[in-house]
């Protein structure tokens, strides 16, 4: 790296927000700033009353007009103190949601310890409201910010210009990995490596990696993110770190180790060096117990509210063509047990017997069939397949402790045969009715891309993760489009 490249404002004090995210960030505030104001003002009105008596009336010693006003105040500087408009955050994965639900916690703590502290009877009915009516008005703001900001990067707007370096292999696994999260808001513009190519992966390669900073600058980037192979060793990064320091460029190193979600990750550094820890993924204890339970409860809950459906899928199956209502097929569960698993059938009777003259014209990926066009399938399943209706069924799997909601998909005995080493680890837990590879595209995801998918689940999962992919089905299901359904 140059020695002669020379930044002013080393040091200097400067925000994360890219000066394109200000007016969304700036618009954050003020939903924020609002939902706010609704929910304080209407837990004050709802305890205390609505008229110019009852509203500006002490209530013993505390004018809760005075009261309301702070809390405004003190909770939009509490969402500032926690970073909730960080640009680095927003729009992507849950520690937007989490900053916010810290800073109201906070909020609120302090609110408590400081009654108690100068024995201010504050009346608990305004605070009980407040604080919940608040936290999802914000949650809910913020969701629906993420939406818009969310279309806008997945259109190459309001997103960050990276530039990559590495080797040509690391380089081209953080493409791949920056191209799968577009709302993440990296969208990679160039790579620096040094085997001398023009492209990694579809990327231009700019310069060498010891040029990494003039192209940086040349190019105008937001970050600058280093992969674990680069080879400008622990001294070339540090140096690069002290130059970068007062520019709006950001400094990103990606460890080698892919697929491991921040749960499972632990930072401590040691005499300067950051030892990053990685725990061995659970496959038990209290949240698997629990997450047990809910499978039922919410299977049982389903089945009951569906009933109407499931019976009206069953009339349309049977009028199709006479055939059975519902198809039976042997798949692998947990641990390599097989059972049977509950469709509504969705192909003419003998779909089955046809298999092998049509395995010339499989579009699957890996040991999975697969075909766009399947001749074997009725009108009325093309319409429960678009819609993931056939998959209905599958709630009695999961009653019986067969199945999970969510969990990797139920592969065939045949596929299960195919497997390699590595990818049996998808048996380690329940299959699911849905899961990551089916808000990624299902049939539409390459075989590695399903079993990486698979297997982050099995080895990051979370009731976070869970609930997330819950509502992305729901989602994926209700908007029109093909999305890998077939």
């Amino acid at each position: 790296m140059p020695d002669s490249v020379r930044l002013d404002g080393v040091g200097r004090s400067r925000t994360r927000a890219r000066s394109y995210l200000a007016p969304f960030l700036t618009a954050l505030r003020v939903i924020d700033l609002v939902f706010v104001s609704i929910a304080v003002l209407s837990a004050q009105l709802l305890r205390f009353g609505s008229s110019d008596r009852d509203l500006h009336s002490q209530v013993g010693t505390v004018n809760y007009t005075v009261v309301s006003v702070a809390l405004i105040v003190g909770w939009m500087t509490s969402l500032h103190l926690q970073r909730s408009y960080d640009g680095r955050i927003v729009g992507h994965g849950v520690q937007e949601y989490r900053t916010v639900f810290h800073a109201s916690l906070w909020l609120f703590a302090t609110l408590a310890i400081a009654a108690l502290a100068f024995k201010i009877d504050i009346a608990r009915g305004y605070v009980l409201l407040a604080f919940p009516m608040g936290t999802l008005l914000l949650l809910a703001g913020r969701w629906s910010a993420r939406q818009w900001l969310v279309k806008e990067r997945r259109e190459n707007r309001l997103s960050d210009q990276v530039l990559l370096v590495g080797s040509p292999s690391e380089v081209e696994g953080l493409v791949f990995a920056l191209r799968r999260a577009p709302d993440a808001g990296y969208n990679v513009i160039g790579a620096c490596v040094d085997n001398g190519s023009e492209q990694v992966a579809g990327v231009p390669v700019v310069g060498r990696e010891e040029d990494v900073l003039l192209k940086a600058l040349e190019h105008k980037v937001d970050v600058v993110a280093v992969s674990s192979s680069a080879g400008l060793g622990p001294e070339g990064l540090r140096r690069l770190g002290w130059a970068l320091e007062g520019t709006d460029i950001d400094l990103v190193v990606a460890p080698g180790i892919m697929d491991v979600a921040g749960p499972r990750v632990l930072t401590r550094p040691v005499q300067g060096l950051p030892l990053i820890h990685v725990e061995a993924p659970s496959f038990g204890g209290p949240q698997l117990l629990a997450k047990n339970i809910s499978d039922r409860v919410l299977a049982l809950l389903l089945l009951v509210l569906a009933s109407p459906l499931l019976v009206g899928i069953a009339l349309c199956v049977r009028q199709e063509d006479d055939g059975p209502i519902f198809f039976r097929q042997e798949r692998v569960g947990k641990d390599g047990d097989t059972f049977s698993m509950i469709k509504f059938r969705t192909m003419v009777t003998n779909a089955e017997d046809m298999l092998p003259q049509l395995m010339a014209a499989n579009e699957g990926a890996g040991p999975l069939f697969k075909m766009r066009q399947d001749p074997r399938i009725t009108r009325v399943g093309a319409v429960l397949r678009k819609y993931s209706l056939d998959e209905l069924p599958q709630l009695f799997n999961v009653l019986r402790g067969e199945m999970s909601l969510v969990g990797p998909r139920p592969p065939l005995p045949r596929e299960v045969a195919e497997y390699e080493a590595h990818v049996r680890r998808r048996l380690l837990v329940k299959p699911g009715m849905t899961g990551l590879w089916q808000i990624s595209g299902r049939s539409d995801l390459s075989w590695s891309e399903s079993v990486r998918l698979d297997l982050y689940y099995v080895e990051n999962w979370t009731p976070v993760l869970d609930l997330m992919i819950l509502w992305r089905t729901i989602q994926v299901v209700l908007q029109p489009g093909d999305r890998g359904a077939y």
